[in-house]
């Protein structure tokens, strides 16, 4: 109820107790002209005696004892997760069942979400309709298909004199990812990346997919093809056919270099130690909404089990 509601209801109680004293002088008569009952009346009016005209307000019906309220901790863990991450309310379901054994459903989440009205999102984190839908899809093994991708990180300016390049790989059906930062964005970085990936994936690759960006191209092509694995290119201004990689460097973006809290680095091996914290991080710790609350590595294991 709002505030001019609650006003409004406080005068017209007033108007009540006013008409028995200034009017008909008989509580019964005016009780039976505005419909009341004679025991609300009083109660007003005691009301009215004791505090005045602010005791007609409304009073809060909330109850002085709520057990199965949800509790306060609890409550600055969804807020926390909402506020700093943007989750939703599956997502933030996730977490804390994960990692603080708390579970609560994700409809009463959103319920808490509406009622701190923090349950719509910032602008840029909403869903936006798209005239053509496209289906998803997961390839069933992994190493299937890898997405390889670069993501340019952006120079600060008067503290970073370089362009940094985080190389990316991340398998289509466990979401395993392979990260590395680069100072350059050459076919030679590429294939020093690729070669890397494939040392560290715990199974063999079987197609490399990229855009056609110029660090992908004849030099990086051949020497793919020479390991005897099959090269790919997506199609020209397609990104959404590498969506599983151009999705997981807004993750990056959200979760990683946003969350770094302002800490400026310059250099190249130590943003590759904390880039390394981040990825094993994702790989083994991280729920993924995609993998119904599992990390990457548990998706891994339980295809492992079943090619076996």
């Amino acid at each position: 109820m709002t505030e001019q509601e609650l006003t409004r209801i406080q005068r017209w109680r007033l108007g009540i107790i006013r008409h028995t004293q200034e009017v008909s002088h008989n509580v019964a008569k005016t009780c039976r002209y505005y419909g009341i009952s004679r025991q609300a009346y009083y109660n007003w009016y005691r009301r009215y005696l004791e505090f005045g005209e602010d005791g007609l307000k409304d009073r809060s019906r909330r109850p002085i004892h709520s057990p199965r309220a949800t509790k306060s901790e609890v409550l600055a863990k969804i807020i926390y997760l909402r506020q700093t991450y943007h989750f939703g309310p599956w997502k933030i379901k996730m977490y804390l069942q994960r990692y603080h054994d708390i579970h609560i459903c994700s409809s009463g989440i959103w319920r808490i979400l509406k009622k701190l009205q923090i349950n719509r999102l910032p602008s840029n984190q909403r869903y936006k309709k798209h005239e053509t839908r496209w289906k998803r899809y997961e390839k069933p093994v992994p190493g299937h298909r890898l997405q390889v991708d670069v993501k340019f990180l952006e120079r600060i300016p008067g503290v970073t004199r370089r362009r940094y390049y985080q190389f990316t790989a991340i398998d289509d059906c466990t979401r395993l990812r392979v990260l590395k930062i680069y100072e350059g964005n050459n076919q030679k970085t590429a294939v020093q990346f690729i070669d890397y990936v494939l040392s560290r994936l715990p199974f063999q690759t079987q197609v490399i997919q990229t855009d056609n960006g110029a660090e992908f191209q004849a030099q990086f092509h051949w020497h793919v093809l020479d390991k005897g694995i099959n090269h790919v290119y997506i199609k020209p201004r397609r990104p959404r056919l590498n969506g599983k990689v151009e999705r997981s460097h807004r993750v990056d973006e959200e979760e990683f270099y946003r969350m770094l809290g302002g800490v400026l680095i310059d250099d190249t091996k130590l943003l590759n130690d904390k880039l390394k914290e981040w990825e094993d991080f994702y790989n083994y710790n991280r729920p993924h909404a995609a993998l119904g609350g599992q990390t990457p590595y548990e998706r891994f294991r339980e295809k492992a089990k079943l090619c076996v």
